[in-house]
């Protein structure tokens, strides 16, 4: 199998390698192709993942219920992959899909049959729970040369990053691929940051005037300042105070 695909008719805007969740939008329609299936490389697929005699036995296969071989359904799910991360799934946003609803094949694959992929965009939603990202829900179609769907997927949904620009507008830190953890919201984070400076710089003020406060009013003998001397309750495995010591 040759893979040399293209659009057959309108495309994204935004290329593959700079496509994110804003660029799916619902109730739009791409075709992408086409792959060319032959009889030896469904015998080689088959004799690997799925060794059927309707797929590997071409003697068996013809006196079989379709007359002849035909391709196994996961070597047509495979080409559909294909097509799909090829031109549909962005190269920097893809964020893995939580699984497929329906898979069907209403027709088989024979050698010679000539595929395109079918793909429609369902929804695409702002994920509720991750604000950095979106979920997209999608059909997808492989069709052969006389418009025979082939294999059908209802829905397929996948979730994809948003642009970083609409990340910072949500309030959202960027997404850093490759960095654990997930991503937090920058409001937050920095007004509990801008707390805690402001908290510490007010400890650091009133500590310095205390000190200050302190030089001023000490009687300059000439001699260092005493050591200080933490005093702490010691606690009982009861619970208690007990006597105070160092």
């Amino acid at each position: 199998m040759t893979i040399r695909t293209r659009a057959l008719g309108d495309d994204f805007a935004a290329p593959i390698d700079d496509r994110y969740f804003e660029d799916y939008t619902a109730g739009t329609s791409y075709e992408y192709g086409h792959v060319t299936v032959d009889e030896a490389e469904i015998i080689e697929f088959a004799r690997r993942f799925d060794p059927q005699p309707i797929h590997v036995d071409p003697d068996f296969a013809a006196s079989g219920p379709f007359k002849g071989i035909i391709a196994s359904g996961w070597h047509t799910g495979s080409i559909m992959m294909r097509l799909f991360a090829d031109h549909f799934l962005s190269r920097v946003a893809s964020l893995a899909s939580p699984g497929v609803d329906e898979l069907r094949w209403p027709a088989p694959v024979r050698p010679g049959d000539t595929l395109r992929l079918r793909v429609a965009v369902l929804e695409a939603r702002p994920s509720r729970s991750k604000p950095d990202r979106g979920i997209v829900a999608t059909r997808a179609e492989l069709l052969n040369q006389d418009d025979q769907i082939v294999l059908h997927t209802l829905p397929r949904t996948s979730c994809a990053a948003a642009r970083p620009e609409r990340r910072l507008i949500r309030g959202v830190l960027p997404h850093r691929p490759g960095l654990g953890g997930r991503a937090g919201t920058a409001g937050s984070g920095s007004v509990r940051n801008s707390s805690q400076a402001s908290a510490g710089s007010a400890i650091s003020g009133a500590r310095a005037t205390r000190s200050d406060a302190a030089s001023a009013t000490a009687p300059r003998t000439g001699l260092a300042s005493p050591p200080t001397l933490t005093v702490r309750p010691r606690v009982t495995p009861s619970g208690g105070a007990a006597r105070v010591g160092r």
